[in-house]
């Protein structure tokens, strides 16, 4: 399969199962080829200086604009095959992070059927090239309506987490990055495989799709596939960790109300 071509998501899904993608080997026959733009974007537990008056809580970058209000809701089939719900809503709130740098709020909350089992605040902001930047999250798990776990939280400046990148300025295939560090508990990184490509989910047809391959330093088995469309953001992501098939589909993006998904976590409006 040709990393320039177009595929379909359920071809990229079938290659997972059937090609050996979950191995590791990427999605292209042709590897792709480092650019000297990789340099300029963070790798590992590299540190980094940044500037905030280079920052804004504005983000247009175009494979994901995130516009206060907007709200993407998607299904997600997990690794044990339970059906789930995940809304992401970009709130009108902002977060001076340890790090200097304001960031935007974004929520991001799982259902079970009505019951929340996950509840995230992600923060981002945008740098002056147009790359989205990853400033770390207050993420919360429920059981019955308890929190369980606030494992996975981190913010970039403190105890050492280091902010990453969640979409790179004019993003090419062979660009690598961290995308966020957090020493033995978060150690995320991307890699642009394709911007060609097109994706199929219950929102609509996409194409001149971002797709990008994710992987964990310290999870080496781990690996998803996420796709971004122009002017939409995020419509699909394929776990392949271990075979496991999980799938998170774009089922629809609207608009809500200013003040949506600021109540505390597991209050999401």
């Amino acid at each position: 399969m040709n990393a320039h071509s177009a595929r379909t998501a359920a071809l990229l899904l079938a290659a997972a199962a059937f090609a050996g993608l979950g191995t590791g080997c990427s999605t292209g026959a042709q590897q792709p080829t480092p650019t000297d733009k990789t340099s300029a974007l963070p790798q590992g537990d590299e540190q980094v200086q940044l500037d905030p008056a280079e920052f804004s809580t504005t983000i247009d970058n175009p494979y994901w604009p995130m516009v206060p209000g907007t709200r993407w809701t998607f299904s997600e089939t997990d690794a044990a095959g339970a059906a789930l719900t995940v809304v992401v809503t970009v709130t009108s709130d902002t977060k001076l992070i340890a790090n200097g740098v304001t960031a935007r709020v974004v929520r991001d909350t799982v259902w079970d059927g009505g019951a929340i089992i996950e509840d995230t605040f992600d923060w981002y902001a945008q740098d002056a090239s147009g790359s989205i930047w990853y400033l770390g999250e207050d993420t919360a798990e429920f059981q019955d309506g308890a929190v369980v776990s606030t494992e996975g939280s981190f913010e970039a400046g403190v105890d050492g987490a280091l902010p990453g990148i969640a979409v790179p300025a004019d993003p090419q295939p062979g660009m690598a990055y961290r995308q966020e560090y957090y020493r033995g508990e978060a150690e995320d990184n991307g890699e642009v495989l394709s911007v060609r490509e097109i994706a199929d989910v219950p929102a609509g047809q996409y194409s001149d799709v971002l797709l990008t391959k994710d992987t964990v330093t310290i999870e080496p088995d781990a690996l998803e596939y996420k796709l971004y469309a122009p002017g939409v953001g995020p419509v699909l992501t394929l776990d392949i960790s271990g075979g496991s098939g999980g799938r998170e589909a774009l089922i629809s993006i609207e608009q809500v109300p200013d003040g949506a998904g600021t109540g505390p976590l597991g209050q999401p409006d």
